[in-house]
């Protein structure tokens, strides 16, 4: 071994290493004379404190044998300068003794004495990060461990960071703390520390004599065959030569630092620095490796490879760091050591570009704080923390504001440098400004010893004045960070500002109130975050808030949220105004979370004139309604039957889906956060003080009142706790007394006569009811000036806008209505004497939105009181009900609106209501009979919905067979039937008629009085006459009420006003499709009636005209032949005249001319007069008419719509008169050369032969094919009915 030893001078450093900063008193002397550095004596030293590794230690330098293998250890005391060879081997013994540790453990505060508290406290266990006894003892052999149980003594998980790596609990290896890819074989070449020696030595000595490169490799491809445990008894000696090559003077290849910098992380990563000296020496030269010249302020223009493996290496330092030795670096001695790496970090982190290095450096300075990420790693207890708080107080202004500066810095430099600058900053202020921490600080600053006055200069005194300085300071970083991060376009940045705001909520409350009007902001703002990891991470946060009442019992927090509430509501309508709809979306939600923190605290904010008033006003200004839309006042209902279940479900879903349109935003989400913002204040305010706050701005001004009936809706919602999101329950709960009274009280105020019947539409009949309903209204509330707004002039200038607004306010309190039904549940029976006749009459309003509104709360309602359905709803009130009705058609002047209570019911209800309401239509009918003149409008809508529910109840089936008529199927089917077998009769009298057709003709006629006579007869016939009718059947009361309903409509017929006679016309339709299966009683009335319908259908405005037609088509299609001769000698004239003289307009009109009232009537004749033909059985002459005036209506030229209905009037005549349709057809155009079959016979001649394409082509074409396709039916039909069975 002496010939391998280098050169003694070679490698004996100049002096000895120095004592730890933190021993103030040398150790012990040992008992048995031995060295201080043996390890027996520190073995006793470290048990004399109670320490079990070093009780263990002491067992282990005695009871080992002892080996001749401290060889390596000989060498590293003659580096250090020592010569006595008795001590080689007891000290590689007693570095083997010793358990690899983990970064901070067991660290310990400093007492004042100068002693380390660790000490003091010996016999408490350490338990920061060590590893547990059982695993020292599989490697020494120990027996059990003295001293107390305790957490020291479990077995403890080790420290583990997640950017270093996992140390086992069990395997006291330090490879294992390398990651697999670095991690070396398992089953390493050289074991022991002598072989390791052996094989570490020349390239030890190599790198001491010639730092280069190459020997740099040499040692580390050494170092990958040694063992950790191996490696650990060695740390010393081979991380003298890496040392001693950075301290070598003179200027050094930056690959070569970069290469013994990766090195000395290798061997730091596999073993523990167990002493201080070392730690610090090792801290101390990384740092100087990023240090800049002594002439130069920034850092030295050094590669980014070398920056980056120093850091490394800084971090690797941290964590391997073992025992109490960590603890050296944070006493007030090492302050500016600590600072010095701080500031380089700082810098690294700020100034430069590469991502990695920023990362690396904020994660470095993170573990320098103590704030490391390791999931094991337990908190700082009291002490300690309170002693880093003051140590780490000195470094708070520059690593605040440089962290600041990172995190509003570029946004080129990706979101990582950003995540872990703020979860840096938020662990750094949490520490020093801890609220439990600044409690205990004394006012003034202690006195320290004169040794310890200058460090004592760099030492910051938490006292009151520093932490409220500190404070506003942090303030004005702690807005500006959030307002950059609370935008920023990756959502692990907002995620972590979460993060701050909760760890700063949690420990700085106190110290930081001025901030948390930024801090909660944030918060708010992020709840409706488009990322749902930071919307569910808010959600708990402001939960926890919620839950662990830190603003209820914190009355500064409190006023901080009030005050923001205030100012957020002064500047709401401005902003409202002015943001796009994120900007609005962000400004709603921290309204709300403001709302949601206060919880039940809302009532200082409500009990505070100011802030009620500001609060409602911008609600009020925010909620204003966008009333410009003219389609709202468009759109009318239906005079038609809703069906029992399918077309009313439709009607509520078109009316609950009907969006409101607001003048400031369009948005759906803007709304529900402003139904949000109202349900939360009825949760948690004074109810009685909302809705009389509420109520007195919806009598205050006609501006106001929509959005006054909105937040009432809401209130009444949030107050029972439907559809409202809070975070804590209310201190108080809700008395349903209190919330009734509160709904009767607006109920009543909603169906007052001057807010519930106002004009909706341009109607001279509609605006003269509601004028006179409001005029009585007035009188019946004297001193109402409130309802002197909504009352119009006596001759009323009612713009479309104003109708719009007053269609939104009537279908805001409709809502209003379904809301309070649902929040009383079965309750609300007793509020439907006032509430159900009113909702029934919008039910039967004439303007879509609010019919469709009604019917959404009638549903409501049922479900409310638990009705099956809106017919048993209406059917188990029908008694009071039809008293009302029945009260106010005796005073339509003033009530005009029963009509539509009773077209309501009538609608939605079945045959059962019948004889609850006949006395009723009866009253209606003498009504109409004494006062005509007057009210004829009013009754004849009545009427129109009794005669409507009829034919729904008692006329479908003659509807349906109808219907059955027009589709292919029956068409098919009638030409099969129409041609049976033939036989020798119909041949015979096919002849018969073709001889006397051919004479009628040649204008031979027979004698013309026995068809006279057989012509009177038939209209003699219908004549009722008593003695006929005495034995016959009495007819049903809902067909004698038809029958009565049509005879007032006969009288009506000829009314002046264009209106009434409209009116008539429909109810006479629905009258004759009613009395059809009693036609002893509809001929004598439609004999009755002709004269009259003759009248409007030739001259009168062409909407009774159109309107006259379709009952004409009624008619026939229920009289049949009965008007045959009625039709062709009155009406077919004219209209076939008619028909001509517009075809030319029709032909040359554009596409405009589809939307006039002549096109209309076109349609309406040509698609009526092919069936009216068939019904009625015309003659040939009359067919021809026809067919000459629809002919012009196939050409091209003709509108699309106009040539199909000529189409399917072509379609009936070739159904009557095939031959005729065909001759006719093809004199306009032929398709085909009929060649005769013999030479005989005359070639047919025909005037279409041959002739060119023109507009008729298509059209004729079409129909001579459909024509061939009928006859081909009929023979097959013929064929199969003869054919034998």
């Amino acid at each position: 071994m002496a010939a391998g030893r280098p050169a003694p001078g070679l490698l004996r450093p100049r002096g000895r290493a120095r004592r730890s900063l933190t021993d103030n008193k040398p150790p012990p002397p040992p008992q048995d004379g031995r060295p201080t550095s043996h390890p027996a004596a520190a073995g006793r030293r470290a048990a004399s404190y109670g320490s079990p590794e070093g009780d263990a230690a002491y067992r282990y330098a005695r009871h080992r044998p002892r080996t001749p293998g401290g060889a390596g250890e000989m060498e590293v005391q003659r580096m250090r300068g020592r010569t006595a060879a008795g001590r080689q081997g007891a000290t590689g013994r007693a570095c083997a003794s010793r358990a690899p540790g983990t970064f901070l453990t067991a660290l310990r505060p400093q007492r004042a004495g100068g002693r380390s508290l660790s000490r003091c406290r010996a016999r408490r266990p350490a338990r920061h990060f060590r590893h547990a006894a059982a695993p020292l003892r599989e490697q020494v052999g120990a027996p059990a461990l003295r001293g107390r149980p305790g957490p020291g003594a479990r077995e403890a998980a080790p420290g583990r960071c997640r950017d270093s790596p996992r140390r086992s609990p069990h395997l006291a290896s330090p490879q294992l703390l390398l990651p697999p890819s670095r991690r070396r074989p398992s089953m390493a070449v050289f074991d022991t520390p002598q072989e390791a020696f052996g094989a570490l030595r020349p390239a030890c000595v190599q790198l001491t004599r010639a730092q280069t490169m190459e020997n740099v490799a040499r040692l580390q491809a050494h170092l990958a065959a040694v063992s950790a445990s191996a490696l650990q008894e060695l740390q010393e000696y081979v991380l003298f030569p890496l040392r001693f090559a950075l301290k070598v003077p003179g200027p050094k290849q930056e690959r070569l630092v970069q290469s013994v910098v990766q090195c000395i992380s290798s061997v730091l990563a596999a073993t523990c620095v167990k002493k201080q000296e070392l730690l610090q020496e090792l801290f101390s030269e990384l740092c100087t490796c990023l240090s800049p010249p002594s002439s130069s302020s920034n850092p030295a223009p050094l590669s980014e490879e070398l920056k980056l493996a120093v850091i490394q290496a800084l971090h690797t330092l941290m964590h391997s760091a073992y025992g109490d030795v960590i603890w050296s670096l944070y006493q007030p001695s090492a302050l500016p050591l600590l600072g010095f790496a701080v500031s380089l970090l700082l810098g690294l982190a700020e100034q430069e570009k590469a991502k990695q290095i920023k990362i690396s450096a904020l994660k470095c300075l993170q573990v320098l704080v103590l704030q490391c990420d390791c999931q094991e790693h337990r908190h700082l207890d009291e002490d300690e923390a309170q002693q880093c708080g003051d140590l780490f107080a000195s470094f708070l202004p520059g690593i605040s504001i440089t962290l600041s500066r990172v995190i509003t810095g570029d946004i080129k430099q990706g979101h990582k440098p950003t995540v872990s600058a703020i979860r840096l900053f938020y662990l750094i202020v949490g520490l020093v400004m801890a609220d439990a921490q600044l409690a205990t600080i004394a006012k003034n600053k202690e006195k320290l010893p004169v040794e310890e006055s200058r460090i004592s200069e760099l030492m910051v005194h938490r006292g009151p004045d520093w932490s409220k300085s500190t404070a506003e300071k942090l303030s004005l970083l702690l807005h500006k960070m959030v307002e950059f991060s609370s935008v920023h376009p990756h959502w692990k940045v907002r995620l972590e500002l979460v993060e701050l705001v909760h760890h700063l909520l949690r420990n700085c409350s106190q110290s930081l109130v001025d901030s948390f009007s930024h801090l909660l902001k944030a918060l708010v703002g992020l709840v409706n975050d488009e990322n749902g990891e930071v919307q569910s991470r808010c959600k708990e946060v402001l939960q926890g808030i919620a839950e662990q009442r830190i603003v209820a019992q914190n009355r500064a927090l409190a006023d901080v949220l009030s005050e923001n509430l205030h100012s957020l509501a002064t500047a709401l309508p401005r902003l409202m105004n002015s943001q796009d709809d994120t900007g609005k979306v962000s400004t709603l939600s921290l309204l709300l979370g403001y709302l949601k923190l206060l919880g039940p605290k809302i009532n200082i904010v409500l009990n505070s004139i100011s802030h009620l008033h500001r609060l409602s006003k911008a609600l009020m200004q925010v909620l204003e309604l966008d009333v410009t839309d003219v389609k709202i006042v468009e759109d009318r209902r239906c005079e038609g039957v809703c069906g029992p279940s399918g077309s009313l479900q439709h009607g509520v879903q078109k009316g609950r889906c009907q969006k409101k349109y607001f003048r400031f935003f369009t948005e759906e989400k803007i709304f529900q956060l402003l139904q949000q913002v109202c349900r939360v204040l009825g949760y948690y305010g004074n109810l009685y003080l909302l809705v009389d706050h509420f109520m007195g701005l919806y009598s205050e001004s006609g501006m106001y009142r929509k959005q006054a009936a909105m937040v009432l809706n809401e209130l009444i919602a949030g107050a029972a706790g439907v559809g409202v999101d809070v975070l804590q329950e209310r201190e108080v709960s809700l008395n349903m007394d209190d919330l009734k009274g509160s709904i009767i009280s607006i109920l009543d105020e909603y169906t007052d006569q001057a807010n519930w019947y106002l004009i909706t539409s341009i109607d001279t009949e509609e605006i003269s009811h509601e004028h006179s309903v409001q005029h009585s209204g007035l009188t019946a509330r004297p001193g109402g000036a409130c309802s002197s707004v909504l009352l119009p002039s006596p001759e009323p200038h009612v713009t479309t806008r104003t109708m719009n607004s007053n269609i939104w306010q009537i279908c805001i309190q409709l809502e209003g209505v379904g809301c309070f039904a649902a929040v009383l549940g079965k309750e609300f029976r007793l509020l439907l004497l006032s509430a159900l006749y009113p909702v029934l009459e919008k039910a039967g309003d004439k303007t879509l939105l609010i019919s469709e509104t009604a019917l959404g709360t009638l549903v409501d309602i049922c479900k409310a009181c638990s009705y099956d359905s809106l017919q048993c709803l209406i059917n188990e009130n029908s008694d009071y009900l039809v008293n009302g009705i029945s009260l106010n058609l005796r005073q339509l002047a003033h009530q005009p609106h029963a009509s539509q209570v009773l077209d309501t019911m009538l609608r939605h209800s079945n045959a059962s209501l019948l004889p609850l309401v006949e006395d009723v239509i009866q009253d209606v009918l003498s009504a109409l009979d004494q006062s005509y003149n007057n009210q004829a409008s009013t009754f004849l809508r009545v009427l129109h919905s009794v005669m409507t529910a009829l034919v729904q109840w008692f006329g479908s089936s003659c509807g349906e067979e109808h219907q059955q008529r027009q589709t292919p199927e029956w068409w098919s089917g009638t030409l099969s039937q129409g041609q049976q077998v033939v036989t020798r009769q119909e041949v015979e009298q096919f002849f018969l008629d073709y001889v006397r057709q051919k004479q009628i003709a040649e204008g031979d006629l027979p004698d013309t009085r026995d068809e006279e006579a057989d012509e009177v007869l038939p209209l003699a016939e219908p004549e009722p006459n008593n003695s006929d009718t005495e034995g016959e059947t009495p007819l049903p009361s809902h067909a004698q009420l038809a029958k009565d309903v049509m005879e007032r409509c006969i009288h009506l017929l000829s009314d002046g006003n264009l209106r009434v006679r409209l009116k008539v016309l429909d109810v006479l339709e629905l009258c004759v499709t009613e009395l059809h299966p009693h036609g002893n009683h509809l001929l004598p009335m439609a004999h009755r009636v002709w004269p009259a319908l003759v009248t409007r259908l030739i001259s009168d405005d062409p909407l009774a005209v159109l309107r006259a037609f379709k009952v004409l088509c009624t008619l026939a299609e229920k009289c049949g032949d009965f008007l045959r001769q009625r039709f062709s000698k009155d009406v077919l004239p004219k209209l076939t005249s008619s028909l001509l003289s517009q075809a030319p307009a029709s032909a040359r009109a554009g596409p405009v001319y589809n939307h006039t009232l002549a096109f209309k009537l076109q349609l309406a004749v040509l698609q009526g007069l092919g069936s009216l033909c068939e019904k009625l059985d015309m003659g040939e002459s009359d067919l021809n008419k026809v067919a000459d005036a629809c002919l012009i209506y196939l050409s091209a030229k003709q509108p699309m719509k106009l040539q199909e209905a000529a189409q399917s009037v072509f379609l009936h005549l070739m159904h009557m008169d095939p031959d005729s349709t065909w001759l006719l057809l093809n004199e306009v155009c032929c398709p085909h050369q009929y060649e005769p079959p013999h030479i005989s016979l005359r070639p047919v001649k025909l005037s279409g032969m041959g002739r060119q394409r023109n507009e008729f082509t298509n059209n004729v074409l079409l129909l001579l094919e459909r024509l061939q396709q009928q006859e081909s039916v009929m023979p097959q039909a013929g064929t199969q009915e003869a054919s034998p069975p």
